[in-house]
C-alpha cells in the first residue's frame, strides 16, 4: 500500500512540475518561480490522491483525472501561502523551509497565491480528453464551492476572528470558540471543504451521480478531514518542529482554540480514533464500485502520522 501511495505522489509531482514550465522564461518569471517554490515543496499530496482514487471508482484513469487532482493541490498551496502571511498566521517556515513571503516578499507571495488559484481553474476548464464537458463542469463547480466563502475561505475567516491576538479594526467583539461544535464548524470549512471536494469531485468527474455514493463520500471526507485537523492540533503540541517542517506551539501563542485546548490531549487522541473508525465504515459503501483497501490503509496511516 505504501508503494501505491508513493506511486500516486510521484504521478502528481510529475504533473505539477510541468504546469508552469512555459512561464519560466517570461518577463514575469518571478511570479512563476514563487508559485513553483511552494507548489513543488513536497507535502503529502493527500487531496490529489483522494481525487484520483474516487475518480477511479467510476473507471477514470489517473491521466484523465490528473488536471483536477493538480488543481486541488494548487488551491491548497495557494491557501497555505496566504495563511503564512504576516496578516494571517505570520509563519516563517513551511514544509521545512522559509515561507513564500520570507523568500519573495509579501507582495510576490500574495500574487503567487492568486496565480495558483486562478491557474487551478484554467487547468480544470481547459482540460482535454475523453471526459464529458458536463462532468468537468460538475467537478469544477464542486471544487469552486469548496474553495470559496461557503467553504475554505469561510473557515479561515472564522479562524482569524477567533485568534485573541488579532484586534478587530471595527472594534467589534471577536468570535469565540466555546464548544466542540464551534471548532468543528471552523475546521469543517477550512480543512474539510477541500477533502469533500476531493472525494465528491472525483465521483462527479467520473459521472457518478447517485446520492448513495455522493453522500457516503461526503461523510467519509468529513470524518477524515476533522480527524486530520485534530491530529494536526495534537502534533502542534507534542510534535517535533524538524520532523513537521514548521514551527510548533503556534496555536497556543496565537490564542487559538484547538481540540487539545478544549478537551485535553487524551480526549483529542480518542476522537481521532473514533473518527477514523467512522471514515473506514463509510468506505464499505464503495465496495460495489471497486476495492477500497488502499483508501482504508491511507485513512488508518494518517491517524497515526507524526508529520
Amino acid at each position: 500500500m505504501r508503494k501505491k501511495l508513493a506511486l500516486r505522489q510521484s504521478q502528481v509531482n510529475a504533473a505539477l512540475e510541468n504546469i508552469f514550465a512555459k512561464g519560466r522564461d517570461l518577463p514575469q518569471k518571478e511570479v512563476f518561480a514563487a508559485m513553483e517554490y511552494s507548489l513543488l515543496a513536497g507535502g503529502k499530496r493527500l487531496r490529489p490522491v483522494l481525487f484520483l482514487e474516487f475518480a477511479g471508482f467510476g473507471g477514470l484513469s489517473a491521466e484523465e483525472a490528473m488536471p483536477f487532482a493538480c488543481a486541488l493541490e494548487m488551491i491548497h498551496t495557494y491557501s497555505l501561502i496566504h495563511d503564512d502571511l504576516p496578516c494571517m498566521d505570520d509563519d516563517d517556515f513551511r514544509r521545512g523551509r522559509p515561507t513564500s513571503h520570507k523568500m519573495f516578499g509579501e507582495a510576490m507571495a500574495l500574487l503567487a497565491g492568486d496565480g495558483l488559484l486562478t491557474g487551478a481553474f484554467e487547468l480544470m476548464l481547459g482540460a482535454e480528453g475523453g471526459v464529458p464537458a458536463e462532468n468537468r463542469l460538475a467537478a469544477a463547480y464542486e471544487i469552486a464551492s469548496a474553495a470559496g466563502c461557503f467553504g475554505m475561505i469561510g473557515g479561515q475567516v472564522l479562524d482569524l476572528a477567533n485568534q485573541t491576538e488579532k484586534a478587530r479594526p471595527d472594534g467589534a467583539e471577536p468570535f469565540r470558540v466555546a464548544a466542540k461544535q464551534d471548532l468543528t464548524q471552523i475546521n469543517r470549512l477550512k480543512t474539510g471543504a477541500l477533502f469533500r471536494a476531493s472525494c465528491r469531485g472525483g465521483l462527479l468527474l467520473a459521472g457518478i451521480r447517485k446520492e448513495k455514493y455522493l453522500a457516503a463520500a461526503e461523510r467519509f471526507a468529513d470524518a477524515l478531514g476533522i480527524s486530520f485537523q485534530i491530529q494536526d492540533d495534537i502534533l502542534d503540541v507534542i510534535g517535533d518542529s524538524e520532523t513537521l517542517g514548521k514551527q510548533t506551539g503556534n496555536d497556543e501563542k496565537q490564542g487559538k482554540a484547538t481540540y487539545v485546548a478544549l478537551w485535553g490531549l487524551e480526549k483529542a487522541q480518542s476522537e481521532v480514533r473514533r473518527l477514523t473508525a467512522q471514515a473506514l465504515d463509510e468506505l464499505s459503501v464503495f465496495a460495489g464500485l471497486g476495492d477500497p483497501a488502499f483508501l482504508s490503509w491511507l485513512v488508518s496511516s494518517l491517524s497515526e502520522r507524526t508529520f
